[in-house]
């Protein structure tokens, strides 16, 4: 059954169902501010559910818990949801479930970035400067350390520099909780591309003033290890390709008497060029 949020935050600019008509975009509808609140607050509930049965490691449940927080939240307060999307990816992370933490993750960034009416990457997320009222959060804020990371030292609380009240401040806040848990996950899930995901978001990490020292301590220890880790699984998939095209090649020169061997590439060392040179006596695929 949907809830209140579901069944009026959205309304279809047109419900007909004509193949031949485009797409329109969907009609946001907000609520009253009575409404909201009332929204709000019945999430709110479900929200502290969630974070005590986090708090006590049943993570399934609080995943079940923080959807219901986000079943019944306005689907347009960006902010919130970005909360429990994040808390969301915390206990993914906790299940190992690496794959669901990125996604988590990564919807909580999107929605901050729409919040600040941006569109950057991960790399360059510089926010607008503009302070307006905070909202209540409370939310799962255990610290995402990676195995060996727990031994560099205690947990070290942030300095704040800032007015503690500043929307900004916050969104910055959640950013960082969001990239430190997607960054975890990607490093987990390992191959090729995904590690240089992690990269990514190890990289704009260190640019984050709002880092605690033990947090920045583990994201200058990935930086290290996540390099060589990548260039590694870059090797192995990029051999293992190479292979498949090998075995791809000698199947259809099968036919032929013929193989993959009997051709040899041949580089040009003045001019940097390559020249193919066929040896009819290798041995052909089996």
């Amino acid at each position: 059954m949907a809830s209140r949020s579901e069944r009026f935050a959205r309304k279809p600019a047109d419900e007909r169902n004509d193949e031949n008509k485009p797409i329109e975009a969907e009609e946001i509808v907000k609520f009253s501010p009575k409404e909201e609140a009332s929204l709000v607050e019945e999430s709110n509930v479900h929200k502290a559910s969630a974070n005590a049965l986090f708090a006590k490691s049943e993570f399934k449940d609080a995943i079940d818990t923080y959807d219901q927080a986000l079943a019944t939240c306005p689907n347009y307060f960006e902010y919130e949801i970005a909360v429990l999307k994040s808390n969301i990816a915390a206990c993914h992370l906790k299940l190992e479930d690496w794959k669901e933490a990125v996604k988590s993750a990564s919807t909580a960034l999107e929605g901050l970035d729409r919040l600040q009416g941006i569109n950057l990457d991960v790399e360059e997320h510089d926010a607008k400067k503009d302070d307006v009222k905070a909202v209540e959060e409370e939310e799962a804020d255990e610290e995402i350390v990676s195995e060996g990371a727990t031994k560099a030292g205690p947990k070290l609380e942030v300095e704040k520099t800032v007015e503690p009240n500043s929307r900004d401040v916050d969104i910055e806040r959640i950013r960082a909780k969001a990239l430190m848990r997607r960054a975890k996950a990607k490093s987990e899930i390992g191959g090729w591309s995904t590690l240089q995901g992690a990269e990514e978001d190890y990289k704009a990490l260190s640019t984050m003033p709002n880092l605690s020292a033990a947090d920045m301590r583990v994201v200058q220890q990935q930086l290290r290890a996540l390099p060589p880790r990548t260039k590694a699984a870059q090797e192995k998939e990029t051999g293992e390709m190479m292979d498949k095209l090998k075995q791809l090649g000698n199947g259809i020169l099968k036919p032929f008497g013929l193989s993959t061997s009997n051709f040899q590439m041949v580089k040009d060392e003045k001019t940097g060029g390559y020249s193919m040179n066929f040896n009819q006596g290798a041995p052909t695929g089996q």
